[in-house]
């Protein structure tokens, strides 16, 4: 068909909208009709006629709806892609058509409403003035390392004298729940161990077995939560008969030069520490350099204000949620209990998702600017190293990342490290020592 047979128009809805206008001549619609009539002609059945050689006349008089709503379908594809290749428009949605129909004689229009990506001009995003918060590592942080070490390595041991149970003991327990003077066999268990501040059990049922001594009964009167998750149990009284069997606590071992023989690389426990001392260190400062990039990113954000396409946002919201739903599955939920709950969560992704869509624009935006970019080598150096990592060929990692469609984001992902690196060279940054809060522990 000739390029001089059809009209087209653009018109900018919004920074992330246009409209597309298309006017076909009508020349042209009828040799579409004309073609879709003739391949209906071939396979059409009609009484009285012989497949194949259906007069055009009854062929309208039955197929006239089908063939026009054909012949529509045919030339919106057809001159909608094309106006999209000729004009350098990239959609990011599917184009929401409006048409009136074929009219004989007439050109037949119709428009495509479609969602592009904004054209953003970054300004501001050099030289910008930053803090670097650094932590010096707190001799705080180094004992609650070395306790977890402790933690991993006790052992639980009996309580040979005879005393009350306290608080992080653990204990063994007979017990039968009564709701209204019923007792309930969802309630019941014999030598059940039990941490004592684990909160494992209804708010307040482990407090008031402190104080009890083995070979001791108890009854414990006590209210389900009001926002209890199992809704007919909500706000109702249970009593628990309980009954103490065994009495252990947590032993940790001894700080000394036996307890790093547990580990192979140190042979002193100042080693140890030292260790500990210097992975703080490296944690604290990863955690200022992201704190630094995240401050970079929201100032950048805040001096370059434009809106973001819906369809990149829903994009990503479904993302976030399918990473969600893949989290939950390997956390040992039922994924089809995942699916089921993933949905009521997804006003809660909206406005992080709007953040991430405006971030990877904006920094695009930079990189292009900057005549940043990411080539393929670099991307065979990351894929290497996730090789490296899984133990597996290069190649084959390669293979089931193409298959994932995964390569873009990983483009991605090494774009926006080059730019923020780019960008932090280029920021007046000034280092500022800060000291954790009172009370505050390690996360």
């Amino acid at each position: 068909m000739s390029e001089t047979n059809s009209a087209v128009r653009i018109e900018d809805i919004s920074p992330v909208k246009k409209k597309i206008e298309v006017e076909i001549s009508w020349p042209d619609v009828k040799q579409e009709l004309d073609d879709v009539f003739r391949k209906i002609g071939k396979t059409a059945k009609i009484k009285g006629f012989r497949q194949g050689k259906i007069p055009r006349p009854v062929l309208e008089r039955f197929y006239k709806e089908y063939a026009e709503e054909e012949t529509i379908n045919n030339l919106v594809n057809r001159y909608f892609w094309k106006a999209v290749e000729d004009q350098k428009v990239v959609p990011l949605s599917q184009p929401q058509i409006d048409q009136q129909g074929i009219v004989s004689e007439n050109p037949f229009a119709f428009s495509a409403t479609i969602e592009v990506e904004p054209v953003i001009d970054p300004q501001d995003y050099l030289g910008l003035s930053l803090e670097r918060q650094e932590m010096d590592v707190a001799d705080s942080d180094v004992d609650v390392r070395i306790h977890q070490l402790q933690e991993m390595y006790s052992t639980m041991e009996e309580v040979t004298e005879e005393r009350a149970v306290a608080a992080g003991d653990f204990v063994t327990i007979d017990f039968q729940g009564f709701i209204e003077g019923k007792p309930r066999k969802d309630m019941q268990s014999e030598n059940y161990l039990l941490e004592i501040g684990s909160r494992s059990f209804i708010p307040g049922f482990e407090d008031q077995l402190v104080g009890m001594k083995v070979g001791e009964e108890k009854e414990i009167a006590l209210n389900f939560p009001a926002d209890y998750q199992e809704k007919s149990l909500a706000g109702k009284e249970v009593v628990f008969k309980v009954a103490l069997k065994g009495l252990k606590e947590k032993k940790l071992p001894e700080l000394n030069e036996d307890f790093v023989k547990n580990f192979d690389k140190y042979e002193k426990f100042a080693d140890l520490r030292a260790d500990i001392v210097k992975a703080i260190g490296e944690e604290n400062r990863e955690r200022a350099n992201a704190d630094l990039r995240t401050a970079m990113i929201k100032t950048m954000l805040e001096k370059n204000p434009f809106e973001v396409p819906d369809s990149l946002v829903e994009r990503q919201i479904y993302h976030m949620m399918a990473d969600t739903h893949r989290r939950m599955s390997m956390r040992g939920m039922d994924p089809k209990v995942a699916a089921e709950v993933i949905p009521k969560l997804r006003d809660m992704y909206k406005e992080e998702a709007i953040q991430f869509v405006r971030t990877f624009l904006l920094i695009k935006s930079i990189a292009a600017k900057e005549n940043i970019s990411v080539d393929e080598k670099e991307i065979d150096a990351y894929i290497g190293d996730i090789a490296k990592m899984r133990a597996q060929d290069a190649g084959t990692v390669r293979e089931n990342l193409v298959q994932e469609g995964a390569i873009d984001h990983i483009r991605a992902e090494l774009l926006n490290k080059k730019v923020l690196e780019f960008l932090e060279g280029k920021a007046n940054i000034t280092s500022v020592n800060v000291k954790k809060a009172e009370g505050e522990g390690e996360n």
